[in-house]
């Protein structure tokens, strides 16, 4: 029997899934390491929230975070291009939460 979890069908699913979720956090200037370090009920929530079923594994939610990587990098280079602006950073407080300062 074929392992589906490893055709091409499923790599593309994968990547496509990937690409959704790296939009979404993009336009609420979310980065791969913030992203990474969020608890894994946070994660599938935001998943949710962008359309998408979560990810069952690491492995997608590591190749998110390496496309947000490549986009900082690249927009980094073209400030004035359409595609490096992001339309809803107000909503990163949803899912960033900044650290608390003590009294």
């Amino acid at each position: 029997m074929a392992d589906y979890a490893h055709s091409p069908a499923a790599e593309a699913g994968r990547a496509a899934k990937a690409r959704q979720l790296a939009g979404y956090l993009w336009d609420r200037d979310i980065s791969g390491s913030e992203l990474l370090d969020m608890p894994t009920t946070v994660r599938r929530k935001l998943a949710r929230a962008a359309g998408a079923n979560p990810p069952s594994t690491e492995e997608t939610w590591h190749s998110v975070a390496q496309l947000l990587d490549e986009k900082a990098h690249w927009a980094a280079h073209r400030p004035d291009h359409p595609a490096a602006a992001r339309q809803h950073t107000d909503e990163k407080l949803l899912w960033v939460k900044p650290p608390v300062t003590p009294w």
